[in-house]
């Protein structure tokens, strides 16, 4: 496997699944490039959204496809954002918004526990009744000041406490490491290598 459509266009993304994937000698496309239009998320659970991502990319590329569905889960509101994270604060996309309702629903929480999940999901063709399936959760608790630069949506709020730094103070390499996204991808850089 030398290409693999990615369905999303999300520049973070690309980015970290290409730094990732780049050792495998796996050329990573970003749907967009290839004029796939976005899927429907209709699921209430990451794994159905992502294969449902995969599967429209590979159809409409006629390559081997792959989506993750990622967000943040709050313990003490009962899972949210989960699988809303991106659009959490409704449309347009903004992660500004989404933080600062994410905050504000906090305001008067004491537990303040989170953990970012990640499922990836691969298939060879869209018809695929073998999807390659991987996950990853990083446990940290959401802080209601935003620190550091790095990363991208809620990272800024997402406190690592024993790190005493939040996601967006992590170099990519230190994020790659111990990452939701890092530990699904390689989980499906696993399964990948019992394939070949």
């Amino acid at each position: 496997m030398k290409w693999l459509v990615l369905a999303s266009s999300n520049a973070g993304k690309v980015r970290e699944f290409r730094e990732l994937l780049a050792p495998l000698g796996i050329e990573v496309i970003p749907q967009g490039e290839l004029g796939v239009p976005d899927a429907d998320e209709p699921y209430a659970t990451f794994v159905e959204n992502a294969l449902a991502k995969a599967r429209n990319a590979a159809r409409h590329a006629k390559l081997p496809a792959m989506a993750d569905d990622s967000g943040i889960c709050v313990a003490a509101l009962g899972g949210e954002p989960g699988v809303h994270s991106a659009r959490f604060a409704g449309e347009p996309r903004s992660d500004t918004r989404n933080n600062e309702k994410l905050v504000t629903m906090l305001k008067d929480q004491g537990d303040r526990r989170a953990h970012y999940y990640c499922v990836v999901v691969l298939v060879r063709h869209a018809d695929d009744p073998e999807p390659l399936i991987a996950e990853g959760r990083w446990h940290g608790e959401v802080i209601a000041i935003p620190r550091g630069t790095g990363g991208f949506g809620y990272d800024p709020h997402f406190l690592l406490p024993d790190l005493g730094r939040t996601a967006a103070e992590l170099s990519p390499e230190e994020k790659h490491a111990i990452s939701h996204r890092g530990k699904a991808l390689r989980r499906l850089i696993a399964l990948l290598r019992e394939e070949a």
